[in-house]
């Protein structure tokens, strides 16, 4: 950790040391070696044995940084694909490991902290952008929850809203870290800074390349529709869309608001000019603002501060033999999924792979190798490639 009076945050290094585990699991290696028993070798699966809100699924993320965290160590590691839908427990209702561990326990006990650290957060933001995703249709999504969160995490959680099925992020090192360039239009400081809207508008034309959307902020100083009018007189056919960014708090039906502009604009010629929202938005508005002709949303705290998926590590396997605490089920597993109905089967990995026990198709591993022996054996693929592979899946299933 960095110095009181700096941003309080861990450095990599730290975190690929163990620095950032719970002090229970340093006393346990502490006390493991000093018996002499640091090198039990055992086997470890990593599940959550429910869902946050009564959510039929989520989507795994956050493999790549686990990759990079046990590289260098002498561990096997086995998981899913990053962007997998998940379920709890499969069609039979046995638990579903989505990372499986292998090794001596006091070579890797100090990175279960950070290992669940690093997929809890991000699964539950994937999903929850998944479930945006779902909702909105082919609706442009952008993430503005960057600024709900430590800025530190700025780049985890966009790149977990992309995975998730978004089009675009706002921050600079989100878009890098998915490739992309940033997407955002105007704050309401741009237009207060001029003292006008038109002013403020024509300028931000003016100024930004042409490869920038001209989307003039409409929420202001006067009522929504008026600014909307007065946005297209300015910029004409230029404007490519308008936003409101109305707090929830402001009087007004923000449904009957947006179908005013969609009329206004229609009816002067300008059915090209979309209309997007931000500003609180949550799972509940969007289909009521979409009915009223929202094309696009930027979507923030919802996305920011999703639910976490409470992941677990559970040891099932000492000297290879099968062991769990109460509730867990032991020994070594493989899961066995159906591609074409997303129906999980876990069973012993001595045990062939099954049919579908739905559609007879042939399953496919899921708990693929990772790390093994500290090298990273498995491609990364780039978040666009996750993105169209949750993407395909989201057409099976429903919200």
């Amino acid at each position: 950790m960095k110095n009181v009076g700096s941003f309080h945050v861990s450095s990599e290094k730290e975190i690929k040391q163990g620095k950032t585990t719970d002090i229970y699991f340093a006393r346990t290696l502490e006390i493991l070696k000093a018996k002499g028993r640091d090198k039990i070798h055992v086997r470890a699966d990593v599940s959550t044995s429910d869902l946050p809100r009564n959510w039929p699924w989520g989507i795994f993320c956050g493999v790549e940084e686990v990759a990079q965290l046990f590289e260098g160590y002498p561990v096997d590691v086995y998981s899913f694909p990053e962007g997998s839908v998940l379920r709890p427990k499969d069609q039979y209702g046995f638990s579903t490991p989505v990372i499986v561990i292998d090794g001596a326990y006091g070579d890797f006990c100090l990175l279960e902290t950070p290992l669940l650290g690093l997929i809890c957060q991000a699964s539950g933001i994937a999903t929850m952008a998944a479930r945006v995703r779902k909702l909105v249709g082919n609706r442009h999504l952008v993430s503005f929850g960057i600024r709900r969160a430590h800025p530190a995490i700025a780049p985890m959680i966009d790149r977990a809203a992309y995975i998730g099925g978004f089009d675009g992020v706002s921050s600079l090192t989100g878009a890098r870290a998915i490739g992309k360039k940033p997407n955002g239009t105007m704050p309401h400081a741009l237009i207060i800074a001029f003292g006008e809207q038109a002013e403020a508008w024509r300028a931000f034309d003016e100024v930004m390349p042409k490869d920038v959307p001209r989307i003039a902020l409409v929420d202001t100083y006067h009522d929504e529709k008026t600014e909307a009018i007065k946005a297209v007189e300015t910029l004409g056919k230029k404007l490519y869309a308008v936003r409101l960014d109305t707090p929830k708090s402001r009087k007004g039906n923000l449904v009957d608001i947006i179908r005013e502009i969609r009329w206004e604009l229609n009816f002067r010629g300008y059915k090209h000019v979309k209309i997007m929202v931000s500003g609180g938005i949550g799972e509940d508005d969007i289909q009521p603002l979409s009915a009223a002709g929202v094309d696009g949303f930027g979507v923030g705290s919802s996305i920011s501060t999703a639910p976490v998926i409470d992941f677990a590590l559970d040891i099932v396997e000492k000297e290879g033999l099968p062991v769990a605490k109460r509730g867990k089920f032991g020994g070594a597993k493989q899961v066995w999924r159906c591609p074409r109905c997303l129906v999980d089967i876990v069973l012993p990995t001595k045990d062939k792979a099954p049919k579908c026990p739905i559609c007879s198709s042939r399953t496919e591993s899921m708990l693929k190798p990772l790390v093994r022996a500290g090298k990273i054996v498995r491609k990364l693929p780039k978040p666009v490639d996750i993105r169209q592979f949750v993407l395909k899946q989201l057409e099976k299933l429903s919200v």
